[in-house]
C-alpha cells in the first residue's frame, strides 16, 4: 500500500515551502527532504542554506537533482519524505536535454509506489506573461504539464497565496 501525496503548488516565494514543511512536522515520523536543486552559484548555495536553515534539526536530507524517485524507494509508512522542489527537477532535466517524458514517468511511478506519505513542492508559472524566449516558453509548457500530472495523482492538493494555503483538492 502506497502512502498518502500531497501537493503544494505556489508562486516563488509564496511560502509554500514553509507551509509543506509543517505538514511533514505534523506527523511526527522520521523526515526525509529530497533536494532536488542544483547548487551552481553563490546565490543558490546561499538560497539553500536559508532553507536548510528554516528547516531545523530533524531531518535527513538526500539530493536527487533528476531521479528523486530512486530516494523515494527505501522509504516506508513510518517515514514521511518532503520533495522540493518539482520546479527545479524539470530545470534540471530541460538543462541536461534528457527525456522529459520518460523522466516524468518514472517521477509519477516512484510517487505512486512509495510507501511513505510524500508532500511535492511545485511553482506554478502559469499565471504570468508568455515568455520572449523559446526555452522559456518550452520550460513553463511542460512545468504546467508536469502540475497537471502530479495534481492528477496526488490525494491533497494546496495551494499557496502570500503565506495563505488554500486547499484545491481532497482533505486537510
Amino acid at each position: 500500500m502506497s502512502g498518502k501525496l500531497t501537493l503544494v503548488i505556489g508562486g516563488a516565494a509564496s511560502g509554500k515551502s514553509a507551509f509543506a514543511e509543517s505538514l511533514v512536522i505534523a506527523q511526527d515520523k522520521p523526515r526525509f527532504y529530497i533536494a532536488t536543486s542544483r547548487v551552481l552559484d553563490d546565490e543558490m548555495e546561499r538560497k539553500v542554506a536559508r532553507h536548510v536553515e528554516m528547516r531545523g534539526e530533524g531531518w535527513t536530507t538526500l539530493d536527487a537533482p533528476l531521479a528523486p524517485q530512486i530516494a523515494l524507494e527505501p522509504r516506508g509508512p513510518t517515514d514521511v519524505v518532503l520533495l522540493d522542489c518539482a520546479t527545479m527537477w524539470l530545470m534540471n532535466h530541460l538543462m541536461d536535454d534528457t527525456d522529459l517524458i520518460a523522466a516524468t514517468s518514472a517521477l509519477l511511478q516512484g510517487l505512486t509506489d512509495c510507501k511513505a506519505d510524500c508532500v511535492v513542492v511545485t511553482n506554478e508559472l502559469g499565471l504570468g506573461i508568455v515568455p520572449a524566449d523559446p526555452l522559456s516558453r518550452r520550460f513553463r509548457q511542460a512545468q504546467g504539464e508536469l502540475n497537471q500530472a502530479l495534481a492528477a495523482h496526488a490525494d491533497t492538493v494546496f495551494n499557496v497565496i502570500a503565506g495563505l494555503p488554500q486547499l484545491l483538492k481532497g482533505a486537510a
